[in-house]
């Protein structure tokens, strides 16, 4: 099946839940995304800064760039000119950076915050606790040119269902909290970015609005060649 196909495919079926598709097109040529393109798809997820930032400038400029990946704090400046969502805010010291980036192109940036939801090491982001000081400290409210949409958070990489809609639900209901105990003009809970290609259904029905699906329409990503030394 096309990549047009699978485009149109996946966007009928997160109809039903009013859930927004973010085609997740790292490492892929500008040739695949503009297959995706032509089937009308305007949302891109990419995690690696240099890699958007090429694509950003090569690419038509309607397309909505999301930052997807963890993001280092010296090149937010990259991506501050245009990006449209950061989903990986997982520390005050990046949103600091953020702030401090989207000032010096005098607009303001949308971010999610990424929650550890997961029974895995390697994932990043606050915990709850830490969320809610974070966003009822003095320094957040000093945080004047970007806005808090959402959260994001990563289940475990597990067969176990159960546990990904239980972890899934626990950022919906974090989410909820948020809304209930944080009262700021710059802060709402409209997007919960959750579910990828392997887990987005049950995502979907634990409230996710956005989903991550990379592999699923474009295939198996595309590594650079592994740099050798001659012998």
């Amino acid at each position: 099946m096309s990549i047009e196909h699978k485009i149109i495919e996946y966007r009928q079926k997160l109809e039903k839940y009013d859930t927004r598709l973010i085609a997740v097109s790292k490492t892929k040529p500008n040739e695949d995304l503009l297959q995706a393109y032509n089937a009308g798809q305007r949302d891109f997820g990419e995690n690696k800064v240099q890699e958007l930032a090429r694509k950003a400038e090569e690419l038509p400029q309607d397309i909505n760039w999301h930052m997807i990946g963890h993001l280092q704090r010296n090149k937010v400046k990259y991506i501050a000119p245009f990006v449209a969502l950061i989903h990986s805010i997982d520390s005050s010291r990046l949103a600091a950076e953020v702030n401090k980036q989207a000032l010096r192109n005098e607009r303001k940036i949308a971010c999610l915050l990424q929650v550890y939801i997961a029974d895995e090491e390697t994932k990043f982001g606050f915990s709850e606790e830490e969320l809610l000081d974070f966003l009822k400290s003095d320094q957040f409210s000093e945080l004047t040119h970007i806005e808090i949409k959402g959260l994001m958070g990563m289940a475990t990489n597990t067969d176990d269902q159960a546990q990904i809609r239980s972890e899934f639900a626990s950022l919906k209901r974090i989410a909820d909290r948020i809304s209930a105990e944080v009262d700021s003009d710059r802060v709402s809970m409209e997007e919960l970015s959750m579910g990828m290609t392997s887990d987005y259904e049950i995502a979907c029905e634990e409230g996710s609005t956005m989903v991550r699906i990379g592999s699923a329409i474009f295939g198996s990503r595309n590594y650079p060649p592994t740099q050798t030394t001659a012998p």
